[in-house]
């Protein structure tokens, strides 16, 4: 059974995509372009963001185990003021990226810290942490490259680690699934998959075999490369990019549920 990427691999990554994504707002025409996967949003709010995020998840980590956010980490992220010319805007960015690599670092993978995902099957640690915001800083490089026109795929190794992050962050939950017990299997083209079950106790994934593991169990099944499930997973591609079998119908209640608890 393949390993999660370890902690370094995670740090290594962040660093990378924000690399990335910084050379796509240096090479774009200016920074008001607009962002289609994130309407309303210029190239310039995305920066703000993706900053923003880095400097807010840098402090929770580096407050440790809390069941809550540090007020003065949520006071700074709403009063959040950042350059507006270019160059400055990206050494701010740069900086706010090495804010976080160095919260990280400090505190170790198992350190505990707060999170919004307590219900999941992710860890409240700064582990955790990492491999989420690796993903957020590769969807919004993607972003950034959809913005410019020059969208590519999310590098192999973090997309494969992706697709099980987001399920296990975003769709694992205790709260009941409101319809009749089924299961999503998804598959990456890369060779690995994942079952989401979902039904009275919840919704959890587990790893299975990638020719698929009572493949009729599955009222839908997704198969795509490993980036386009999580761009999908992220909602920037449609399950129309993608090859569908079974019920298509179940994606779009599994889309719009909203568990009560996560």
């Amino acid at each position: 059974m393949e390993k999660n990427l370890e902690f370094p691999d995670l740090l290594r990554l962040i660093d990378e995509r924000s690399t990335a994504f910084r050379a796509v707002v240096a090479a774009a025409p200016g920074l008001d372009a607009q962002v289609p996967t994130c309407p309303g949003w210029t190239l310039f709010d995305l920066v703000k963001h993706l900053g923003g995020g880095d400097r807010f998840w840098a402090a929770i980590v580096g407050a440790g185990p809390a069941d809550a956010p540090p007020a003065e980490a949520v006071a700074a992220r709403a009063a959040l003021e950042v350059p507006q010319e270019r160059e400055a805007l990206l050494a701010w960015l740069d900086a706010s990226t090495q804010l976080l690599l160095g919260a990280l670092r400090a505190a170790g993978p198992e350190s505990g810290c707060w999170t919004w995902w307590p219900a999941s099957q992710s860890p409240q640690t700064a582990g955790g942490t990492a491999r989420h915001r690796v993903q957020e800083t590769a969807v919004h490089t993607y972003d950034a490259q959809l913005a410019g026109a020059s969208p590519q795929p999310l590098p192999v190794e973090l997309a494969l680690d992706g697709v099980e992050e987001f399920l296990f962050t975003v769709c694992a939950t205790p709260s009941a699934w409101p319809h009749k017990p089924t299961a999503f299997d998804f598959h990456a083209a890369e060779g690995r998959s994942w079952r989401l079950t979902v039904d009275g106790d919840g919704a959890r994934i587990t790893r299975i075999p990638a020719t698929g593991e009572d493949s009729d169990a599955a009222g839908a099944s997704v198969h795509g490369t490993a980036s386009e499930l999580v761009l999908y997973l992220y909602d920037r591609i449609q399950a129309d990019s993608l090859h569908v079998d079974g019920d298509a119908g179940l994606l779009d209640l599994l889309r719009a549920w909203e568990p009560e608890e996560k």
